[in-house]
């Protein structure tokens, strides 16, 4: 598969969001040390790898809402 491109059935509720989605994920990446295809294809890479990548992607979102929770409720 081509760069950008998934075969996930997930749809996002805010489409305009994914590029800081892609974005988040290789900075998360890099911080781990784990070196993501240049191809997009992520078959080759080992699963401990990528649910690395996607369970400090989760802990990274609900930090950033939690923040914006706060600051909302703290006005």
């Amino acid at each position: 598969m081509a760069q950008g491109q998934s075969r996930s059935s997930n749809s996002l509720v805010v489409p305009q969001a994914n590029s800081a989605l892609d974005q988040l994920k290789y900075e998360v990446a890099q911080e781990l040390g784990i070196q993501i295809p240049q191809d997009g294809y992520y078959g080759f890479m080992a699963t401990r790898d990528t649910g690395a990548i996607g369970g400090h992607i989760t802990r990274r979102l609900v930090q950033i809402a939690e923040q914006q929770l706060a600051g909302k409720f703290s006005r």
